[in-house]
C-alpha cells in the first residue's frame, strides 16, 4: 500500500485492548460508507469517483489545461473553501510553495475569492498588468459572497482588457450542471463550463473538475494523481478492521478524543505540505465539528515549528496528539560537505544527505513528544509525487467519513458555516434581512 500506518508511537498511550474494543464500531462505520446507509449519504459521490469518473470530462479538462498553458501567463482561480484549497494544496505539494517564482512552462497561478480583503484583491490585479490572463471561477451557486465579489471585479477587468469574445475564451466556469447564477451567465456569455457534482461536497471535491482543472493547468500529472486514488479506492474497500488502515486511523482518532484529547495536529517535515495541512483542517474540521463534538484540527511544519509551537507541544496542556505525514524520498537531495575551519561545527555531517538529517529530526521529535506524553500517529509514503498524493487524498477522505460516523455526526453537512453569512448579509443591508439588521446592530451597540 502507498500509505503505511505506523502506530508504535501512539499505542503506549492507549489502554490495553482499546483498539480491539473499538474495531466493531469502525467496521460498522465503514459499512455505512460502503453501503450508503449513513446520514448524509446523498453526498457520497467521492467514494467511487476514482473508479468511475467521467473520462470524457477528464479528457476535456486535459484539453482545456493545454489551452490555458499555451495562451496564459497568469491564471486566477476564484473560489473559497473546498473550491480552492485542494487545488492549491496539490499544486504546492507537487511543485513548490515557490511555484510562481520558479522557471516553468506553465502559467503563474494565484487564488482569489477566498477573503474579503481589498488589499489582497488589488495586489492580484496589479500582478496581472501586462500579462495574458485567464480566470477559472468555481462556485456551485455563483452567489457565495467572497468568490462572487472577486469574479465581479475580475470580470470587469477582463472586459476592459479584451473584447467580449476574447474574454469569453479566457473565462472558465465550474458550477452546477443545470442551475444557478454562474450557469446562466456562462450560457449567456459562451464561457467554457465544467460541473460541480451534485453528490460531492466542496471539501471532498479536489479530484473532480473543481480541483483537476487548475491542477492540470499547473502541469501536474492528473493521470497519475487519479491512478493513486483509483488504487486507494480499491484497497480501502476492505471491510476488515485489521486489514484496513483507513478504519484503524479513524478508530485511533476517536480513541484519543474519548481519552480527553481535543486537538489533532497535522504535521509534515516538508514545507510544501503546508497547504495540504490547510485542506486537512477543512476536511476534518467541517466534517466533524458539530453537535458539540469533534477534534480541533491544527497543523505544523517541522522542524520549523519546533522553534515556535514545540514548547507548547512538549510541555503545554496535554490536549493534543499528532498525525505525521512522512515521505521516504525527496525529489532532490543535498550532500553535506566539509569546511576547513568548521566554524559552524557541522563537519561531523560530512557526506550525509540532507534528507537523512530531516529524518533524524523526525525521529528526535517524535521521541521527544512521546516523552512529553503526546501520541504520534505516522502515515508513511514512499515519495512526494502525484501517484502517492492521489492515494493519500483518498485515504484521508475515506478515513474522515468513517471517523465522522464513529463520532456520531453527519460528516457531509456544515450547518454552522451559514450563520456568519446571514449576519454579514444583514449588516450589509441585503434586502430581506431588515429585522436581523436591527437586532444585530443593537447587539453591536450601533
Amino acid at each position: 500500500m502507498a500509505v503505511e500506518l505506523i502506530t508504535r508511537y501512539a499505542e503506549e498511550f492507549l489502554a490495553e485492548g482499546a483498539l480491539e474494543s473499538i474495531s466493531g464500531e469502525a467496521e460498522q462505520a465503514g459499512a455505512l460508507v460502503a453501503d450508503g446507509e449513513g446520514e448524509g449519504s446523498a453526498f457520497l459521490g467521492w467514494r467511487d469517483l476514482p473508479c468511475g469518473y467521467d473520462r470524457g470530462e477528464f479528457d476535456d479538462i486535459l484539453r482545456t489545461a493545454r489551452k490555458i498553458i499555451a495562451d496564459t501567463d497568469v491564471l486566477i482561480v476564484i473560489g473559497v473553501g473546498g473550491s480552492y484549497l485542494g487545488a492549491r494544496a496539490v499544486v504546492e505539494f507537487v511543485h513548490s510553495q515557490h511555484y510562481n517564482a520558479l522557471p516553468k512552462k506553465t502559467p503563474d497561478i494565484y487564488f482569489a475569492g477566498n477573503s474579503l480583503s481589498p488589499d489582497a484583491l488589488n495586489e492580484l490585479l496589479t500582478l496581472c498588468d501586462g500579462k495574458r490572463v485567464s480566470l477559472i471561477v468555481i462556485s456551485k451557486s455563483g452567489t457565495t459572497t467572497e468568490p462572487a465579489i472577486a469574479f465581479r471585479i475580475f470580470r470587469k477587468y477582463m472586459l476592459e482588457r479584451y473584447t467580449p469574445q476574447e474574454a469569453a475564451g479566457r473565462i472558465y466556469i465550474t458550477t452546477d450542471r443545470e442551475k444557478g447564477t454562474l450557469r446562466r451567465l456562462a450560457v449567456q456569455e459562451g464561457y467554457k463550463t465544467f460541473v460541480v457534482p451534485e453528490d460531492i461536497g466542496g471539501r471532498y471535491s479536489v479530484l473532480t473538475a473543481v480541483g483537476l482543472l487548475p491542477i492540470a493547468a499547473a502541469g501536474v500529472d492528473i493521470c497519475a494523481l487519479m491512478q493513486g486514488a483509483v488504487d486507494a479506492c480499491a484497497a480501502y474497500r476492505e471491510p476488515c478492521f485489521e486489514a484496513n488502515p483507513c478504519l484503524r486511523y479513524a478508530a485511533l482518532r476517536n480513541l484519543f478524543y474519548r481519552t480527553g484529547k481535543s486537538v489533532e495536529m497535522f504535521v509534515s517535515y516538508e514545507p510544501s505540505f503546508a497547504m495540504m495541512n490547510e485542506w486537512l483542517k477543512q476536511l476534518f474540521g467541517e466534517s466533524e465539528g458539530k453537535d458539540g463534538k469533534g477534534l480541533f484540527p491544527a497543523s505544523a511544519i517541522y522542524s520549523t515549528d519546533n522553534h515556535s509551537l514545540g514548547q507548547f507541544v512538549q510541555e503545554g496542556s496535554p490536549i493534543l496528539f499528532e498525525t505525521v505525514v512522512l515521505f521516504d524520498k525527496p525529489k532532490t537531495d543535498i550532500v553535506m560537505g566539509v569546511e576547513e575551519d568548521d566554524g559552524d561545527e557541522l563537519n561531523y555531517l560530512a557526506g550525509v544527505e540532507m534528507s537523512q538529517i530531516n529524518y533524524k529530526a523526525f525521529q528526535g521529535t517524535v521521541l521527544a513528544h512521546n516523552t512529553g506524553k503526546v501520541p504520534n500517529v505516522v502515515l508513511r509514503l514512499d515519495r512526494k509525487d502525484e501517484y502517492n498524493l492521489g492515494w493519500l487524498i483518498y485515504f484521508f477522505e475515506k478515513a474522515c467519513a468513517v471517523s465522522g460516523y464513529i463520532l456520531g455526526v453527519n460528516p457531509f453537512d456544515q450547518p454552522g458555516v451559514e450563520q456568519y453569512k446571514k449576519n454579514m448579509f444583514a449588516l450589509l443591508g441585503k434586502p430581506g434581512y431588515e429585522a436581523s439588521k436591527r437586532e444585530l446592530e443593537k447587539k453591536l451597540g450601533l
